[in-house]
């Protein structure tokens, strides 16, 4: 009996020359004197004072180089065609080559070797530092250790801040190198910077410490997100919310900042419908500041809570946010109850906490948060979806992700890169949609494959029966300065947005103005989209054999990714978990081969014989069978196998 499957993914990368970086700066970029030095332990504070999250970057900018095709196509790493700047003299690969003072915030991949990296950090003859590609996440070489450098979902990742005053240039001792991703920021000439050494003195150690101690709480509270001992005050009401209704949860008439919304009855945002839609405003503005589904802001995926990231997420039944939100006079957040039907009427009891502080914003180094909800249907070949587009000063925090595939099958869509300009130049592309979450490799076992929270990133969900998944990711010191505009999108599709899917993204910002528009939620923007029809592929299938199986992947047979051949006796048994498909009637199709080694089998609900006996060994030229029909069968509470 054969049972196809599949798996597939794709990685990208941008190469952003100097003379782009350069053309960026005028003259009037000067660094003020009195401004501290670019430093490692400066530049790790960002990842344990959440307070300077608000804070603006003025006069840097953030850029990418990564391995995408430079053509437009898909081979984004796969062949090494675009992943790298040059070859040296030896032949060995420059992937990372810039001039200037700057920081490296970000290097991703999910193909490290054990070849060497060679890091030239302010000098071009003499290396500063080497070390094996894998060891940059190992955990085993300091300081490239856990929580900022690991692995998981198929990503390998390093936040470990590497600053340079002039020059950096990362070789691989290799011929060929995959993918990869190098995040880098870059100051104005003139700033000082105390370039990166792998020897830490023992003021960057207690930075690292700190680093560590934060992320690794089981359990958090407000005050591990404030420094100063700013007096905190903490607000508590309970509300009885109702179909159709509106109800502040949160008032205050003067300026400040809120350091804390919880929410501890978490049950009630989920669900296929989300109804409850969260809205904040800041100093009586016209537009709102956030509105969306409440499971939405709170990274619940596919009607389950799921995030339980460092800044915003679910965990034992508590939503929570500490995400600072400083604003000038006024704050107000309201809870909305949308009506789904004349027949529902069923209330909801929700129990909030907000914790603020009266520290009013600073207008010339603080931006206000903002959000910008975004849910769509697109089809193949329209537009990419796009998380924002607005203007003002800011930066970019944050990006939660659901994705959908309109038709039944594998994932495809996750092919799709992103992109972001930032004051209308392009500076970043990326690799593949999971290696944007910082993962790899979709429908793989144990790599992209099931939902993971990590503090800055994570996969919401992964489901090839409903073809869908999400993810989220946080900026932290690599939060993404814009002095006048960005504009930051995600394609559907290995090539040209030519996969249709339902997108829904909610992205987290800075800004000194509110956006000019913004999309209100509705029913049917806000309905989880359950297809009619599914496609069970072997390669993410949990099942059970008795009586002597044996199983080959292959992927000969072209169906998109692996496929399984499964060698029988007599008495064979292949169990299948139907766990993941919902309760209902269906009608079952078989994608199988026949040829002269086929086998007769045929399926069974427990003791219930659902199909007739059906023949794959015939003689002749080999042949796939693609949609069989086999029978009906009812999935429900004690019926969940085949």
């Amino acid at each position: 009996m054969y049972i196809k499957g599949f798996l597939k993914l794709v990685f990208l990368p941008v190469v952003v020359g100097s003379w782009f970086i350069t053309s960026a700066y005028s003259q009037n970029n000067k660094v003020i004197n009195n401004n501290p030095v670019i430093s490692l332990t400066e530049q790790l504070r960002s990842f344990y004072d959440i307070s300077r999250l608000p804070g603006y970057v003025a006069n840097t900018i953030v850029a990418q180089t990564s391995t995408y095709d430079l053509t437009g196509g898909n081979n984004d790493g796969f062949n090494g065609t675009y992943s790298f700047v040059r070859k040296d003299k030896d032949s060995n690969l420059v992937i990372f080559d810039m001039k200037g003072a700057g920081v490296i915030n970000r290097i991703w991949t999910p193909t490290p070797t054990d070849d060497t990296l060679d890091f030239y950090i302010d000098d071009s003859v003499h290396v500063t530092f080497s070390i094996k590609y894998i060891d940059l996440f190992s955990n085993k070489v300091y300081p490239f250790i856990h929580p900022l450098c690991g692995h998981e979902l198929g990503g390998y990742y390093s936040y470990l801040p590497i600053p340079f005053q002039q020059y950096c240039k990362i070789v691989c001792r290799a011929r060929q190198t995959k993918f990869h991703q190098v995040q880098y920021r870059l100051y104005p000439e003139g700033t000082m910077v105390k370039r990166f050494s792998n020897v830490l003195n023992k003021e960057e150690e207690g930075a690292l410490n700190k680093v560590a101690a934060l992320w690794n709480k089981e359990k958090y509270h407000v005050k591990d997100f404030t420094i100063g001992g700013s007096n905190i005050i903490t607000s508590f009401k309970t509300i009885m919310l109702h179909p159709g209704e509106t109800k502040t949860i949160f008032s205050v008439a003067q300026g400040g900042r809120m350091l804390e919304i919880n929410f501890d009855n978490a049950g009630v945002l989920e669900g296929l419908q989300k109804l409850i839609d969260i809205k904040i405003t800041w100093d009586d503005e016209h537009v709102p500041a956030v509105y969306c589904p409440a499971a939405d802001f709170f990274g619940y995926a596919f009607g389950k809570a799921s995030m339980q990231s460092l800044l915003l997420g679910t965990k034992k039944n508590e939503n929570y946010c500490y995400l600072p939100m400083p604003f000038d006079k006024s704050a107000r957040i309201e809870l909305i109850y949308r009506k789904a039907g004349p027949y529902d009427n069923k209330p909801v009891q929700i129990r909030t906490r907000v914790s603020y502080t009266k520290q009013k914003r600073d207008g010339k180094t603080e931006g206000k948060l903002y959000t910008s909800w975004n849910s769509n249907k697109l089809s193949a070949f329209e537009h990419a979806h796009v998380f924002l587009n607005t203007k003002g000063k800011g930066h970019y925090i944050g990006s939660v992700l659901l994705a959908q595939g309109i038709r039944p099958g594998m994932t495809y869509f996750f092919e799709g890169d992103d992109s972001t300009a930032t004051d209308n130049v392009f500076r970043i592309h990326g690799t593949g949609s999971e290696d944007y979450f910082n993962g790899g490799w979709y429908a793989f076992p144990d790599r992209w494959s099931t939902k993971m929270s990590l503090p800055l990133h994570g996969a919401l969900d992964y489901s090839l029966p409903f073809c869908r998944t999400g993810g989220y990711r946080f900026y932290l010191g690599d939060k993404i300065p814009f002095e006048k505009s960005i504009y930051q999108s995600i394609e559907h599709g290995p090539e040209n947005n030519n996969i249709p899917v339902n997108y829904t993204s909610l992205a987290f910002y800075y800004c000194d103005v509110p956006p000019v528009n913004f999309l209100k939620p509705s029913n049917s923007l806000s309905n989880v989209f359950i297809p009619d029809t599914m496609i069970l592929y072997p390669q993410l299938l949990n099942f059970i054999v008795w009586d002597n199986i044996t199983c080959k992947a292959t992927w000969k047979y072209n169906t998109g990714g692996q496929s399984f051949e499964f060698s029988a006796t007599d008495e064979s048994r292949l169990k299948i978990s139907l766990d993941e498909i919902p309760d209902g009637k269906y009608l079952l199709y078989a994608d199988v081969t026949n040829n002269e080694k086929g086998c007769a089998f045929s399926l069974w609900q427990g003791e219930t014989q659902v199909s007739q006996w059906i023949n794959t060994g015939k003689p002749g030229k080999e042949e796939r069978v693609p949609m069989q029909y086999t029978g009906d069968i009812t999935i429900r509470e004690f019926y969940k196998s085949l």
